[in-house]
Parts: C-alpha cells; structure tokens; sequence
C-alpha cells in the first residue's frame, strides 16, 4: 500500500506514539486527519507538518470516549478529504495499582479510552474504509496478551482491543478491508507519567527505566511499515516475541516471569 495521497486518522495523536505516527506517514506523503483532547498542542503538530512535508493535516479536536467526538472526526475527514484510507485507533491510557486497592472508575476510565474509543472510531470510519479497502489499525500491547500485575485495567482493555480486532479481521476476510493490530512493548512516551492510580489521579511519574525502551519514533516507523505491507500483527520486542510464546507453551512459568519482572520497578506495587 503506497501512502502518498493517502488519508489518514489517528487518534491520540497530540504526544507519545500518536504524535510520532502523524510525523511518519506525513513523511510518506499522506494527509491526516489527526484527532486528541489537548487542541492547542494538536493543531501545532498539524501545522509544522503541513510546513515541513508540504501535506494537509487538519487538527479536531476529540475525546474519544465521546461517541459524538468520534463520530465528528470521522465526518471532518470526509467533510475535508472525502474518503478515509487508513483509520489509526492510538488513543490509550494507562493504570498502576493493585486491583484490591483499585476504585472501579478507574478501570471504567481506560476501558472508555483504550476500548470503547477504538469501537467508536471504527464504527463511523468502517463504511469509508470499506469503500476504500482500506485498513484499521489498532496500537494494542503485549499487556493484551498477558495480564500483568498492577496493570489488571489497563490489560483488560487491551485483551478486548485485541478480540475485537480479531474478529473483525475474519469478517472481513472477502472485502478487501485490512486489519492490523500492532502490539508495542515498553515505549518510550508519556503514558506512564499519565497513567492513573488508584484513585483515577495522574501518577506523574514513570517507574520504569525509560532509556531502555524503544522509542515512540521507532514503534511508529514499523506500525507505517506494517499498514504498507498490509502485516496481520506486529509484536515488536525480542522480549514481546518471548512473553507471546511462553505463555502459550508454559503459562504458569510466565505467570513468575512478569511477576519477578514488575516486582524490580521503582515504588514496586508486588513488594
């Protein structure tokens, strides 16, 4: 899939992974329509990007866990474009705290953004995209894949992403639409500093050694590189790769692995 001329939206797109994506698809030549809460910041990146890759980016301003907010981006990108070739469901918020200690609004708060966002989203952009044989994105983790300890509201969420995708992938098997369920490690961004706590509140800090992560540059390089190639599912660390299997071929020596793991981060939740 060449991108040049291509439309595309993303959510979550005024920082982390989001940000990093609008860059590289306006290097490959596609227009965007970019979509996230903080406006200001948002129609700033639309602008150095119009600037810097001679494109046309246009900034909404979009709470994905309104549905009328997704609704409306979908209908700015026709309104601007008149079609919608790539739909990139990036909008995601963390949580860090043990479920026992855990207020459910919390779990409630990112199940809206990580899962119904996305469901919103691709609700409204599915007729566009099918006339396109377009592709649907959705920026999951490897916590939809293992549940790890402190984090049960943020892996729920990313499990359901991961199931919805899923099925929406073998119903559309003979239309032509592409899905891809892209499946970062530990990035380097901001959702740690942003995650909730226990009581919803920012926790402000990340507890992880962030200089050893991949950065949102590189995780956004090979998500572009996977809607190009039209990939089924990236997993995108060595580490990534190794949770995958182990835990289909020895669950329960995974279950120790995670938790060893997390027991090692700064302010450990597991001590």
């Amino acid at each position: 899939m060449k991108l040049n001329d291509k439309v595309i939206v993303i959510t979550g797109a005024s920082s982390g992974i989001g940000k990093s994506l609008a860059h590289e698809f306006a290097k490959r030549g596609a227009n965007l329509i970019l979509g996230a809460r903080h406006f200001v910041n948002l129609c700033a990146i639309t602008q150095k990007l119009e600037q810097e890759f001679n494109i046309k980016a246009v900034a909404v301003q979009c709470d994905v866990t309104i549905e009328e907010d997704c609704k409306a981006l979908i209908s700015q990108a026709l309104i601007t474009f008149g079609k919608i070739d790539v739909l990139v469901n990036n909008a995601g918020i963390s949580m860090r705290a043990l479920f026992k200690d855990t207020d459910l609004k919390v779990l409630k708060s990112v199940m809206d953004v990580n899962f119904w966002g996305t469901v919103y989203c691709t609700k409204y952009a599915m007729p566009e995209i099918l006339k396109t044989r377009g592709v649907i994105v959705g920026v999951s983790s490897i916590a939809g894949y293992k549940g790890l300890p402190g984090r049960s509201g943020y892996s729920a969420s990313k499990f359901a992403m991961n199931g919805f995708l899923d099925a929406l992938r073998v119903e559309n098997l003979k239309t032509g639409v592409h899905i891809l369920t892209a499946c970062p490690g530990f990035t380097a961004s901001n959702i740690r500093n942003t995650a909730l706590d226990k009581e919803g509140n920012e926790q402000r800090e990340s507890t992880l050694n962030e200089e050893q992560m991949m950065s949102s540059q590189e995780v956004a390089r090979r998500i572009v590189n996977g809607v190009e190639k039209r990939k089924r599912t990236l997993i995108m660390t060595g580490e990534g790769t190794l949770t995958v299997l182990i835990g289909k071929l020895f669950p329960a020596l995974l279950d120790g692995l995670v938790y060893n793991k997390l027991a090692k981060e700064r302010n450990s939740l597991l001590r």
